[in-house]
C-alpha cells in the first residue's frame, strides 16, 4: 500500500479525442446499449465502466488512456446515458450488465481487455472479472465500492450525514420525518411510485446529495448553477436516482452481503491497481483497505488529498500512472501503435 502525498505538479488528462467507431447494440427485446471506441483501433483494449449505477459516460472518460497505445471502449449501462430506454428498471441487474460487457467484447472481436472502473464501476468491474477472469488482462479500480449494506447505510442513511448536515438536510427534506428511519425504502416508494411530482422531487434530492459530496473540497455553485446542474436535468437525475435505488434495494443482485470479497480469490492472479481518496465520503476508504487485505497482490494507492471524484488532481494522476504502467501489456498482447 502506498499513500500519495499532496503535490502541485501532477499530470492531467490526455488530450480530448473523439470516437472513431460507435454504435447501438440490442441486448434484448427491451434494451439497446450505446458503445463507442476511440484511440488506437489496433491498440491495447481497455473497457471503461462508469459509476452510478445510472451515471452514464462522458467525453472525459476517454482521457485516462494514452490514445496512441489504447483501444478505448466505453459504453452506457442499461437505462442511462445514450442507452435506451432511459431509466428502465426491467431486465436491469448486475448480471445483465456483465452479459452486456461480454456481448460488446464479442461484437468488437476483442480477446482480452484491461478493465477500468470507479465507484459502482469498480463493483461491476470486479463482478465481471470474477465471472470472466480469462478475459481480463489487468484492472484499474478507483473509489472501491463493495456494495455492502453498511456502505449503503453510511451514505444514504447515517454516516456522511454527520459531516455534511447541511446537504443532508436538503436530501431528506422530501421525505416526511415519520419515514426517515429507512430512507432507502422511503425514496424507493417515491422513485418507483405513480406520482410524477414525487418521483421528480425525490430524484432531484437524491442526485443533488450525491453530487454535493464527490470531492474533498466541493464546488460551491451559486443557486442558478446548482439548478442547472442538478434540478433542470431531470432526465439525468431520474435515471441516476432510480437505477441506484433499484440496485441498492436489491443488494445489487448479489447472493450475499460480502459477495465480492468472498469471490476475490478468482481474480487475485490478475494485475491490479486500487486507487482511493483518503477523504472519500461516498465510499469510505475502509472498503478499499478490506479489499486489499483480501487481495494483497493488488497495489492500493491512497490519495492523501482527495475525496471520491476521479477528476481530483491526485486521483487523476494516479489513474493515469496506472494506465501508463499497464500500457506495457500492449507488446505482450500483440497490439500495434
Amino acid at each position: 500500500m502506498t499513500t500519495q502525498a499532496p503535490t502541485q505538479e501532477l499530470p492531467g488528462y490526455y488530450p480530448e479525442i473523439e470516437p472513431n467507431r460507435s454504435g447501438m447494440l440490442a441486448e434484448d427485446e427491451l434494451h439497446t446499449i450505446y458503445w463507442e471506441q476511440s484511440g488506437n483501433p489496433a491498440g491495447l483494449p481497455v473497457v471503461f465502466i462508469h459509476g452510478g449505477p445510472g451515471a452514464g459516460s462522458s467525453a472525459d472518460n476517454r482521457r485516462f488512456f494514452d490514445p496512441k497505445i489504447y483501444r478505448i471502449v466505453i459504453f452506457d449501462q442499461r437505462g442511462c446515458g445514450r442507452s435506451t430506454p432511459l431509466s428502465e428498471l426491467t431486465n436491469n441487474t448486475t448480471w445483465d450488465l456483465v452479459a452486456d460487457m461480454e456481448k460488446i467484447r464479442a461484437e468488437l472481436a476483442i480477446d482480452r481487455w484491461v478493465v477500468f472502473g470507479g465507484s459502482w464501476g469498480s463493483t461491476l468491474g470486479m463482478a465481471y472479472a470474477i465471472s470472466h477472469p480469462a478475459n481480463v488482462l489487468a484492472m484499474v479500480l478507483r473509489g472501491i465500492f463493495l456494495c455492502r449494506p453498511k456502505e449503503i447505510h453510511w451514505f444514504y442513511q447515517s454516516g456522511a450525514s454527520k459531516i455534511f448536515p447541511d446537504a443532508y438536510e436538503k436530501y431528506v427534506s422530501v421525505i416526511p420525518s415519520s419515514e426517515r428511519g429507512d430512507l432507502l425504502m422511503a425514496f424507493a416508494r417515491r422513485l418507483f411510485g405513480d406520482s410524477a411530482d414525487d418521483r421528480g422531487d425525490a430524484a432531484d434530492a437524491w442526485a443533488t446529495w450525491e453530487m454535493s459530496l464527490l470531492s474533498l473540497i466541493p464546488d460551491e455553485p451559486d443557486d442558478e448553477q446548482a439548478d442547472e446542474e442538478y434540478v433542470k436535468d431531470h432526465s439525468f437525475a431520474d435515471a441516476f436516482a432510480r437505477l441506484e435505488c433499484h440496485y441498492f434495494t436489491n443488494n445489487v443482485f448479489f447472493d450475499t452481503d460480502n459477495w465480492l470479497i468472498e469471490h476475490v480469490d478468482v481474480i487475485r492472479h490478475i494485475p491490479a491497481v486500487l486507487v482511493h481518496g483518503r477523504y472519500d465520503l461516498v465510499c469510505p476508504v475502509e472498503s478499499a483497505w478490506e479489499l486489499h487485505n483480501a487481495w494483497p497482490e493488488a497495489r492500493l494507492q491512497i490519495i492523501a488529498d482527495a475525496g471520491h471524484s476521479a477528476s481530483e488532481p491526485g486521483t487523476r494522476a494516479a489513474l493515469r500512472h496506472a494506465t501508463d504502467e499497464f500500457s506495457s501489456l500492449a507488446s505482450r498482447h500483440g497490439s500495434a501503435e
